[in-house]
């Protein structure tokens, strides 16, 4: 076999076997093909895309490309969830302790984060003592007795991913539905997740701007899955603007307390029930969404969910006291309010710009060495449909600086007002197939 073939082969719309694919991906992953000639194949199938056979392949051969863990110890059906990235994201930090509660087995396998804000590691952290530095025999009695419990990423996962995603990111080939989708699902699948829900997101501060792109990954996605006998449901949920009000570490926290308690924004309540439904669906617990969302909604209301958190926290070592008392979660030193310079409604949040504002007080970090502030962030008064009027507080900064004009100066730049508002739509479409 030779990777020139390949590539040929694939430049003339045809479609690979199995065993060139596990070929190009083995030889990659080892260094006896070279960079230029796998810079030729992405962009081939950039241009040529790939079908639901050739793209299970890939998958699968970035899977054996390296470890894959062993969730097999854990009882019942191990489900994952996967967003596909936001601002303001705090979905997982509700939907764990929240799916769990009904008995769901979440084992999350998480990192620390680059970007706007850290990581759902980093944002566990700013409660006192909580780590995630366990060992997997802990690990999986943990989610055997609680049925959550969140870990490091360990060992070599998918190392022919990595390899190929630095490639793809100086070729030209990123925006490629095949290359995305499987290299995805092949981390997903490594970490020995039985089950994947998925949150595409769609909008100004997403990776997919607009309901075509992500549909078209969510749907990839979804039959990935399936057809390497992982059960497979999707979203696609809208990221125009922020999601929730909090956007910061230890906010982000305090937010999804309030959500288990009841009392959380509207949009994150609904998109954590929404994928929350998928979850205990997929994961043998529920024959319809709707008996999977009723199950939800009784888990807030008495209590069950918000107890499955401290339980969590508790179990990794954390106080789990600040679910009762979030005031002994990190506190900035100043809350500044950022007024409104006119009247009207709030037409657009340009979350990616938001989320670069929270970064710039601290909230996140640039390169993996930097450290993060867990106590500072954004929270938003005033979401997109609001009425506001001039001088009412669209959002309150938390900071450790006193001089942060720059800061006000770029959210003044994110956030629109004009004379007519509409309601943003949350979640565009479900997918299950």
């Amino acid at each position: 076999m030779r990777m020139v073939d390949i590539i040929e082969k694939k430049r003339d719309g045809q479609a690979l076997t199995t065993q060139e694919i596990d070929y190009f991906i083995a030889g990659y992953t080892k260094g006896d093909i070279p960079d230029y000639q796998v810079s030729s194949l992405a962009m081939a199938i950039y241009f040529q895309d790939m079908n639901d056979d050739e793209r299970a392949a890939l998958t699968m051969a970035m899977v054996n490309s390296g470890d894959v863990i062993d969730l097999s110890n854990i009882n019942g059906i191990k489900v994952d969830k996967h967003s596909t990235g936001g601002v303001g994201d705090t979905t997982t930090l509700v939907l764990a302790p929240l799916v769990a509660a009904v008995g769901v087995p979440v084992a999350k396998m998480s990192g620390r984060g680059l970007g706007h804000t850290g990581g759902t590691i980093d944002k566990l952290e700013s409660v006192e003592g909580f780590h995630v530095e366990i060992t997997e025999d802990k690990f999986v009695k943990l989610v055997n007795e609680a049925k959550v419990a969140v870990i490091g990423q360990t060992g070599n996962l998918t190392p022919a991913d990595k390899k190929l995603y630095g490639l793809r990111d100086v070729t030209g080939t990123v925006n490629s539905i095949p290359l995305i989708a499987s290299s995805i699902m092949s981390k997903k699948i490594a970490a020995g997740a039985d089950a994947i829900v998925l949150d595409v997101k769609t909008g100004n501060g997403a990776f997919m701007k607009t309901l075509e792109d992500a549909e078209a990954l969510a749907h990839a996605m979804v039959r990935i899955g399936n057809n390497v006998g992982r059960n497979t449901m999707a979203i696609i949920s809208d990221m125009g603007q922020p999601l929730g009000n909090a956007i910061g570490n230890a906010l982000e926290v305090k937010e999804a307390i309030e959500t288990l308690q009841g009392n959380g924004p509207e949009d994150l309540t609904e998109l954590v029930l929404t994928l929350g439904s998928q979850m205990v669906v997929v994961g043998g617990k529920a024959k319809d969404l709707a008996e999977a969302r009723s199950m939800l909604e009784q888990a807030i209301q008495d209590g069950t969910a918000l107890e499955s958190f401290r339980t969590f926290l508790e179990n990794q070592d954390g106080d789990g006291s600040v679910v009762e008392d979030v005031s002994k979660l990190p506190q900035a030193k100043y809350q500044i309010e950022l007024p409104a310079q006119s009247s009207g409604y709030v037409t657009e949040i340009i979350a990616n710009e938001v989320g670069v504002a929270s970064m710039m007080l601290g909230a996140g970090r640039q390169t993996k060495e930097d450290d993060i502030d867990l106590s500072v962030g954004l929270v938003l008064h005033k979401k997109v449909g609001d009425k506001v009027n001039k001088g009412d507080a669209l959002l309150t900064i938390h900071s450790n600086q006193v001089q942060i004009d720059n800061v006000k100066e770029k959210l003044l730049q994110s956030i629109t007002i004009s004379e007519h508002g509409d309601e943003p739509t949350l979640i565009h479409k479900i997918i299950t197939e």
